[in-house]
């Protein structure tokens, strides 16, 4: 198993994958960032001007390989892309265009399930790539491989396998072609030994010719029952003879685009499901029900990990929901309004969150539980099929009652409550509404529910912080900031438990026990280290030698990722202030300075490793930052939601401006909501000016700060604290009224 640091990582050192940054320059021989373009936003702090232009510098850098990815990312990345008005791409609208492309095609099965849409790997179809069956303890025959450096099984040959009512053919470059000579032909695997718990699934990769609408079915025989029998089978679709198209985001390939090939199909068997996968499994056989002669290509077929990613779903709904507000894209809602409550009753039903009031994980291997457990004796006992990763985290066993995917769901259905309601106000749009709408307040009700279950539930009163749960009831908490911050940010947390975390990762709080505290928790300068204890314990089975890397050497123990600085800043905003939170981002910008003046962050944590080494580029590491790391770009946000305090409306924006003490005003330029682009100035007297480029097509609606507000603009409607402006011919002022 390679070393990584990040779910992404382990995929681009497999397949070779190096994103580039931003283009380059060398300036006295330093190699320097490639300048931000003219129609490029621009952050305006009168006296600060050094500061803007590198964190500028900072957006650009990771904005120019950024864009749509997988539903991994559907959350973070829309948001920290879709604003920027740039023209350049080709048309205004260019980035906006890729991801109503990009989400309108993601795959959702007939389930309601988001598929994880990564490259092909010998493991769930519709999850991530591993862990592979072999590590697993799995059984496998590939006749041709999936084509991805480092996820390949070795190649198999049909020897010993047994057709009835069929002849096996050549193996040609599609797989091994078998011709159905008779009705109802099979196919029967060699003999072999294997629990049913290392195999909860059969993947079958495979076209077909002549199956109609025939009634396949996979049996199976154990050490107990060895006989084929109808009490062991398990039904399925049969294949096309065209294979589908299988969506693919490469990580970086194409600038982002989504890109499809054309694939066999791929059909995913959940045996897990019936009573009989149980005990020793010692052979299997393919039935095709065919009515008549028939043909069959099986490229591989083989058991399967179930890889599936829990928050895909959840960060789909947040992703096309984000990408509506900033859009206004009537369309694209209506042609995925359908889908977005399809995934979210999917994520209700299969994660028992009405009952449960949380994100309850009863996948095989993701029920929270480690695969590396302790013995009496201080041993080590590796339990195969435990602790696969559900997310982001990938070595981590988040799942059973899953704090963190709880706190995603938690903001998905916020997130549908605000859409609903704004379709229901709006019937002009010719959404659908109909039997299948969520009901506004009944999902507000819910996430109030959520919220009250999960701060009891995943709060470690002895640590003052929040861990998860495994199905077995026990609490784990390795001191994880990025589970904490995010909580704090989604509004999960409450005040006082807000206070705790801001308290304990500021190291003003010291936690009895932990690894990391005070100062050390920064270590790595532009954010804290992902936790804060060292973790030898908690992880997916395969990954049973934690010791072997120094502590953080690795992304997810004691290591760091700038993408989630961005949510440390906006929790020392909501809880410290817009001081501290400015404080910290002048240290960030200070060493990314220093990084680039250095030669770009390869060349200066080259030089010297005591610094910390960086993971991507095939290479492992602990410091998460460039290459497939293309969260980094959500630094930068915090000025437009945090100290801006913008939030986009399906009638205008909400604006709630939080500045520090030391700025006289925030000016953010080419913000690009619905068909204008914006200029935003916030002054600290509390006085608003908005700029755009046109009058807008409908009114544009402005949210403000409690209290009155007035303005000269004409034609304004001034309702306390809403301001419609039907149009905009100059400067817009707004000022509270004193």
């Amino acid at each position: 198993m390679p070393r990584a640091g990040s779910l992404v990582a382990l995929m681009a050192r497999a397949v070779g994958l190096a994103v580039a940054l931003a283009p380059v320059a060398s300036v006295g021989g330093v190699r320097m960032p490639e300048a931000a373009p003219d129609d490029f936003v621009r952050f305006i702090v009168p006296g600060h001007e050094r500061e803007m232009d590198s964190l500028r510098s900072l957006y650009w850098l990771h904005y120019r390989p950024a864009g749509p990815l997988i539903p991994l990312w559907d959350e973070w990345m829309p948001n920290a892309t879709l604003w920027p008005a740039r023209t350049a791409d080709g048309a205004l609208g260019a980035m906006r265009s890729r991801w109503v492309e990009a989400l309108a095609g993601r795959t959702i099965n007939a389930e309601g399930y988001v598929n994880t849409h990564q490259h092909d790997g010998p493991a769930h179809a519709e999850g991530w790539p591993f862990p592979r069956w072999m590590e697993a303890g799995g059984v496998g025959w590939h006749f041709r491989g999936t084509g991805v450096p480092g996820y390949d099984a070795p190649l198999a040959t049909p020897e010993k396998w047994k057709p009835t009512g069929a002849r096996g053919g050549e193996v040609n470059e599609r797989g091994w072609v078998v011709d159905l000579t008779e009705a109802g032909a099979s196919l029967q695997t060699p003999p072999f030994e294997m629990p049913a718990r290392n195999g909860p699934w059969l993947r079958l990769n495979w076209w077909a010719e002549g199956l109609g609408r025939a009634n396949c079915c996979v049996e199976w025989t154990t050490r107990e029952k060895p006989e084929f029998g109808p009490d062991r089978r398990f039904y399925f679709a049969p294949a096309g003879s065209d294979g589908h198209d299988v969506a693919h985001m490469p990580m970086g390939g194409a600038g982002g685009k989504m890109e499809t090939v054309r694939a066999e199909t791929r059909t995913m068997i959940p045996v897990h499901r019936a009573p009989g996968w149980t005990g020793v499994i010692t052979g299997l056989r393919i039935r095709f029900d065919n009515p008549a002669e028939g043909r069959v290509v099986i490229k591989s077929f083989h058991t399967a990990c179930d890889t599936r990613h829990s928050i895909n779903n959840p960060n789909f709904v947040r992703g096309v929901c984000d990408t509506f507000a900033w859009s206004r894209d009537l369309s694209f809602l209506r042609d995925q309004i359908g889908r977005v409550r399809s995934a979210m009753r999917f994520t209700m039903r299969e994660f028992d969150t009405r009952k449960r009031n949380c994100m309850y994980t009863t996948w095989p291997g993701h029920e929270g539980r480690s695969g590396v457990r302790r013995t009496p004796e201080g041993g080590k006992r590796i339990v195969p099929g435990e602790g696969i990763g559900s997310n982001y985290w990938d070595l981590l066993p988040f799942g059973g009652e899953d704090a963190l995917a709880t706190i995603y769901y938690y903001d998905a259905v916020l997130d549908l409550a605000t859409l609903e309601e704004q379709i229901s106000a709006h019937p002009e749009w010719g959404v659908a509404t109909g039997a299948d709408a969520y009901d506004p307040a009944d999902l507000r009700a819910h996430a109030k529910a959520v919220r009250a279950y999960g701060t009891k539930r995943f709060w470690n009163e002895k640590t003052g912080r929040f861990g998860t749960v495994d199905l077995d009831g026990a609490m784990h908490d390795y001191g994880w900031t990025f589970l904490n911050n995010e909580a704090v940010v989604y509004g999960f947390a409450t005040d006082r438990q807000a206070r705790s975390i801001r308290d304990w990762i500021s190291g003003r709080r010291t936690v009895a026990g932990d690894t990391s505290t005070g100062a050390d928790i920064f270590h790595w300068r532009f954010g804290p280290r992902a936790s804060t204890l060292r973790n030898l314990d908690y992880y997916f089975w395969a990954w049973s030698n934690p010791e072997g890397i120094p502590w953080g050497y690795q992304v997810q123990d004691g290591g760091a990722v700038l993408g989630w600085s961005y949510h440390d800043l906006m929790c020392r905003l909501r809880v410290d202030g817009p001081d501290d939170a400015w404080k910290r981002l002048r240290e960030i910008l200070g060493w990314f300075d220093e990084t680039q003046a250095d030669g770009g962050y390869r060349a200066y944590y080259a030089r010297d490793h005591a610094r910390g080494t960086m993971q991507g580029a095939n290479v492992a590491g602990g410091l998460g930052i460039d290459n497939e790391f293309f969260e980094s770009v959500l630094v930068p946000q915090v000025m437009l939601y945090g100290f801006m305090g913008l939030e986009p409306t399906a009638e205008g924006l909400r604006l709630r401006p939080r500045l520090p003490s030391a700025w006289p005003e925030l000016r953010i330029t080419r913000v690009h909501l619905h068909d204008q682009v914006l200029d935003l100035t916030a002054r600290a007297d509390g006085t608003i000016t908005i700029t755009a480029d046109k009058s807008p097509d409908l009114p544009l609606v402005i949210d403000l700060p409690e209290g009155a507000w007035r303005t000269d603009a004409p034609g304004a409607v001034v309702e306390g604290r809403r301001v419609t402006l039907r149009t905009i011919s100059g400067p817009v002022t707004l000022k509270p009224a004193r």
